[in-house]
Formats: C-alpha cells, sequence, structure tokens
C-alpha cells in the first residue's frame, strides 16, 4: 500500500550537514517546507536558494534551540501554523562531540546526552502534539549505527544518546499502534558531515550519497532503516553479535 504524500515537512537542525540536505531534496520533489535551527542566517539563505530553484514552494523558517524546550515548543506550533499544517517531522538536531569517559572532558559528553536526548524529546512533544490533535503525521528520528553497540572515545557519549533515541522512538511507535501516526527510526553509518569530524570510520560515505540514501529511506517510512543500507544493515547486524575486543577495533 502507497504511503500518502508528506507534503508539509518541519525539519530540525536544517542549517548544515544532513538537515540541510534534506532540504534540498524535499525542496526538489515540491515539498512545502518548515526549517528550524540555531544559525538564522544560515536557514535564509538556505530559503532563498530553495525559493529560488523552486519557486513553487513555500519555505518557512524559524531559528530553535532544542536545548531550549520552551523555545521548541513555542516555535514548532508557531511554524506549523506558518506552513498550513504539518505531514511530517524530522527530528534531525544534533550535536557529535566528546571524549572518553573520564578524561576531563565531562562537559563536552553531557551536552551531547542533553541536546540528543534531551532535545530530540522535547521536538517529540511538540511533534506528537500536533499529529495527536490530528490523527495522523510521520515522525522521523534520526539516530546513528553507533547506538548498535557502546563504543569508545568520542563515539561513547554519541552513541549512548542516539540508543535513548531508539528507545524513545520505539516507546511512541508502540504508543500509536494501529493509529494513522507512523514513526520511522534512521540509523545513518559514517556519512561526512560537520558533526562527525573525529567519528568517521571505514565506509564514510559522501554527503551527496548519504542524503541521498537518508531521503529514500525517510520516503519508504519503515519502521527503522540503516543508510545507506550497504553496508550498514549488514555491518549493524555483525555489531550486535561480536565480542566487544571485535568491535571496539571496528569503531
Amino acid at each position: 500500500m502507497p504511503h500518502p504524500v508528506r507534503q508539509r515537512i518541519l525539519i530540525t537542525g536544517a542549517s548544515s550537514g544532513l538537515g540541510e540536505g534534506m532540504a534540498r531534496r524535499f525542496a526538489a520533489m515540491g515539498r512545502d517546507l518548515a526549517l528550524a535551527a540555531r544559525r538564522t542566517d544560515r536557514l535564509d539563505a538556505l530559503r532563498q536558494e530553495l525559493l529560488t530553484a523552486h519557486p513553487g514552494i513555500r519555505v518557512e523558517t524559524a531559528g530553535m534551540d532544542v536545548d531550549d524546550p520552551d523555545s521548541v515548543a513555542t516555535v514548532v506550533p508557531e511554524l506549523v501554523a506558518r506552513l498550513g499544517g504539518l505531514d511530517r517531522f524530522v527530528v534531525n538536531a544534533g550535536i557529535g562531540k566528546g571524549a572518553s569517559v573520564g578524561t576531563g572532558k565531562a562537559e563536552a559528553n553531557r551536552a551531547v546526552l542533553h541536546t540528543n536526548v534531551l532535545g530530540a524529546h522535547a521536538q517529540c512533544e511538540a511533534a506528537m502534539e500536533v499529529f495527536r490533535a490530528q490523527g495522523a503525521g510521520h515522525l522521523v528520528l534520526i539516530s546513528s549505527v553507533a547506538s548498535v553497540r557502546g563504543m569508545r572515545e568520542t563515539r561513547t557519549a554519541y552513541g549512548a544518546s542516539k540508543a535513548a533515541v531508539n528507545s524513545l522512538a520505539e516507546g511512541i511507535r508502540c504508543d500509536v499502534w494501529g493509529s494513522g501516526i507512523a514513526v520511522t527510526t534512521i540509523l545513518p553509518g559514517y556519512i561526512a558531515t560537520d558533526i562527525n569530524v573525529g567519528r568517521r570510520g571505514p565506509f564514510t560515505v559522501d554527503l551527496d550519497t548519504g542524503v541521498d540514501a537518508l531521503t529514500a529511506a525517510v520516503e519508504r517510512e519503515p519502521v527503522r532503516a540503516y543508510v545507506p543500507a550497504w553496508p550498514w544493515r549488514p555491518i549493524a547486524g555483525l555489531l550486535r553479535v561480536l565480542p566487544l575486543s571485535v568491535v571496539r577495533r571496528l569503531t
């Protein structure tokens, strides 16, 4: 059964990386966009670019800090009203800094956990309030292959934060099972973005390749997808069963 066209899409963390890339792909499909991020100058430049390239679409932008739940709770409904409704919400905003636990970088690790877990939660609360009211919608959470197993060094807090995102997504999916609300968890592998400098590993793909795979996966609306599917689906399967002594060498 084909999925409905999700015409009105809100993307957070849209000023760079995967969020910016998704905005370009969905704009090319003729979708109407609401773009949120902290760096409003970059959002405004992206809006102009998208409207010039695709004059038939609508693009709304707003500054939003996912670390501030009041900001999220205020900005999301405002953006939805300006867009004229909401069909898909992409929980994408996040950070990727961090270091081995116990090496004096506790503040950086705490920031990763705070933004990626509590920030994702704030976004889900705002998105699901809209979707529950209308009885339909597509919630997309951007996780990571780093969430599959505990990983070392710069990926320890990051992987833990994304494992929490996986659980949050599954809990919401369980809660709205059988309703008109779909929930998708996307687990990208190593895609070359600014956020993952220091966390890239083997099989890193360029941003365009990664965003193409990501957008295609979102459009399919699966429960869960690894992107790009090759090699990350089989690698994720291996990561689950390999001894930790092997996992630490691979990651």
